[in-house]
């Protein structure tokens, strides 16, 4: 019989994509998906040295771990993604009843040293300085069968203080436009409907081969692609954020009015305290704009509560910020020192409850935005992409749930039984609630789609690789497609 594997993630939407990329590596090799994660024959951990707690997280998780392993010791574990990179060692020294430590730059070794620590029966720990192998040129098990993560680059050039990211993943390395297209054009062609372009910093794409506006010019060649309906993308940075992105965005039918742009204070002295080269009028002013474009555009954004140094004036600037700029919705976290950062050994560290005070006014003032801008959708006629998974409380209302072209959640009644994840559904919005939208009167409209279809019979777009390793530098081969912002490109199979 075939070994088994499980897949824990951690972290942003870059680890999720990933994960996808290790599935599709095991896969690729032998193992089998484990219908019961807690017995799989290989556990990886997928890790985040972002979030707060990540790394008592992972150890509590290795703990609970350790009983299952003494009682099989055929059993492996494996830990990687962005706490390995930072910890390496010293996850085998905290844990020694792990087997493989890999890094973000290595994720394409993770079946050789899983070979390679039951060959030698002894932890292999293997963290490479620099990316090896683009993740994208990878197998992968893609989750879902109407949307698909595609990644456009890894890594950032940016400095941001409380942000050990760069240090994690590196520098930013772009994947050539015609390997990004032909990803999208292999997943449309197994039936998915949107993709999210991913990178740390998207719209700093091209600087690699030296193209300013690379990024509006993918956006408008996902435009030529027949069948692909929805397009999305994070994250931008407000510093290189450009007019041709907004034109571009306004005028690609299927990229969708969404935008996340995060904020993170909206102190110019904080910003300058956090290197973000940006200050709150600039930020304004692209918000703004996007708006004037995109009327109905849903904003939403990351803000940090309780930075270093912040004071009672510097977090209401922040609120300030936050009820001009209107977002749909903020992700707040309050500020907790990162080993590493220049951030963490900053003078002004503030008391917890002075955070946590700071940072129920900010949710208190963002609910109330929130509410309000989806109390103004009551009465609307929305397209919502059927989704699983998104709504925890469906099977006990008997409704389904998906999203709309803007991002908001949306939950209904189906009103009959065929409507099925993948398909689009039209609904009239009854009540608007903080954080989600409700259609209770049923589907005005039900479009079977081909996901539709591949979702019901377990199918999953194959994810075979689409390109060959990492750019280099300079003006692309003559023999490459060139993404120009007034063609549809040609697309490499």
């Amino acid at each position: 019989m075939s070994r088994t594997y499980a897949v824990r993630t951690y972290g942003c939407q870059m680890n999720v994509h990933d994960s996808e990329r290790m599935a599709g590596l095991l896969e690729q090799a032998g193992y089998d998906r484990a219908a019961d994660p807690d017995a799989a024959d290989v556990v990886v951990f997928n890790t985040c040295a972002v979030r707060e707690n990540a790394d008592n997280k992972l150890y509590g998780n290795l703990g609970h771990l350790r009983p299952a392993k003494q009682a099989n010791p055929d059993m492996q574990i494996a830990v990687g993604g962005c706490l390995a990179q930072k910890d390496r060692d010293t996850i085998v020294k905290r844990a020694p009843w792990v087997d493989v430590v890999f890094g973000t730059h290595n994720v394409h070794a993770l079946p050789t040293l899983l070979d390679r620590a039951r060959h030698n029966a002894r932890a292999e720990v293997e963290i490479a300085e620099s990316l090896e192998v683009f993740p994208s040129t990878l197998p992968a098990r893609r989750e879902s069968a109407y949307a698909g993560w595609v990644s456009i680059s890894v890594g950032c050039n940016n400095t941001c203080t409380f942000c050990i990211v760069p240090s994690l993943r590196g520098a930013e390395r772009d994947r050539r436009p015609g390997d990004v297209l032909a990803e999208v054009q292999a997943l449309v062609a197994d039936g998915v409907l949107e993709v999210t372009l991913l990178g740390q910093n998207v719209n700093a794409y091209g600087v690699d081969f030296g193209d300013r506006q690379a990024f509006s010019k993918l956006l408008r060649a996902c435009g030529g692609i027949d069948g692909l309906e929805r397009v999305r993308f994070t994250s931008p940075h407000p510093r290189d954020f450009t007019s041709d992105v907004i034109a571009a965005m306004a005028e690609t039918p299927n990229v969708c009015p969404q935008l996340h742009m995060p904020l993170q204070s909206g102190s110019d002295d904080v910003l300058r305290r956090m290197r973000r080269s940006y200050r709150s009028a600039r930020f304004l002013g692209i918000l703004s704009d996007v708006r004037a474009s995109i009327p109905d555009a849903a904003i939403s954004t990351d803000i940090i509560v309780g930075f270093p140094g912040e004071t009672d004036a510097d977090f209401e600037a922040t609120l300030d910020v936050v009820r001009e700029a209107r977002f749909a919705q903020a992700f707040t976290f309050q500020y907790s020192p990162r080993p590493g950062t220049p951030a963490a050994s900053l003078d002004g560290q503030l008391p917890k409850h002075v955070v946590q005070e700071r940072y129920e006014r900010l949710v208190a003032l963002q609910e109330e935005i929130s509410w309000a801008g989806n109390r103004a959708q009551e009465g609307r006629e929305l397209e919502v992409l059927v989704s699983t998974g998104e709504g925890r409380k469906d099977g006990a209302t008997r409704r389904l749930s998906g999203r709309a072209r803007d991002g908001r959640l949306v939950h209904f009644a189906p009103g009959s039984d065929g409507v099925r994840p993948g398909d689009v559904v039209t609904v009239r919005i009854d009540y608007g609630a903080p954080h989600h939208l409700l259609a209770a009167d049923g589907v005005l409209s039900h479009r079977r789609t081909r996901a539709g279809d591949a979702h019901e019979i377990g199918l999953r777009p194959g994810g075979a690789p689409t390109a060959l390793g990492l750019p280099s530098i300079g003006a692309p081969p003559a023999s490459e497609p060139v993404v120009s912002a007034c063609s549809t490109p040609e697309v490499v199979r």
